[in-house]
C-alpha cells in the first residue's frame, strides 16, 4: 500500500468500509459484514455492494502519487451484476482503471468476501475533478 491515502467520507466511516491498498489505476476497500448491512434475508443489502463497487471503481482513477494533489470522481454510469451470496466475514472489493482520458475514465470492479466467494461485479464511467 501507498505511504499516503484519501481520508474516508463520513459515509465509508458509517457503513465501516476502509481503503486498504491503492496506487496508479487499482484500489481495494475493505469492510466486515455487520447485521446492520443486511437486507429482510440477513444477508449485506445489494446497496452495500454498490457502494463498494462503485467507491473502489471512482477510487481507482484519481491516484496522482503526490499527497499533496488530490482528485475526486464523479460517477457518470454504474452497472453492477449480482453474482453470489457472500459466506465470509468481510468484503473485499478491488476497482481498476481500465481506460479513458484526462478528464473521464472508465474501471471495473470485483467483489468478494474473505472466502473467495465472488459476490458481485460493476463496471462504470467517471468523471475526475481537482478535491
Amino acid at each position: 500500500m501507498s505511504d499516503f491515502h484519501d481520508p474516508p467520507s463520513a459515509f465509508a466511516q458509517h457503513l465501516g468500509f476502509e481503503l486498504t491498498d491503492w496506487g496508479e489505476g487499482f484500489s481495494r476497500y475493505e469492510m466486515p459484514i455487520t447485521e446492520a448491512l443486511g437486507n429482510r434475508q440477513g444477508i449485506p443489502h445489494g446497496g452495500v455492494h454498490a457502494t463498494l463497487l462503485d467507491s473502489a471503481m471512482g477510487i481507482s482513477g484519481c491516484w496522482t502519487g503526490d499527497p499533496d494533489t488530490r482528485l475526486h470522481a464523479l460517477t457518470l454510469s454504474l452497472n453492477v451484476q449480482f453474482i453470489g451470496r457472500a459466506t465470509g466475514t468481510r468484503l473485499i472489493c478491488e476497482g481498476r482503471r481500465t481506460g479513458g482520458g484526462h478528464k473521464t475514465f472508465f474501471a471495473e470492479a470485483v467483489l468478494t468476501d474473505d472466502t473467495g466467494v465472488l459476490v458481485a461485479k460493476g463496471t462504470g464511467v467517471f468523471k475526475r475533478r481537482p478535491a
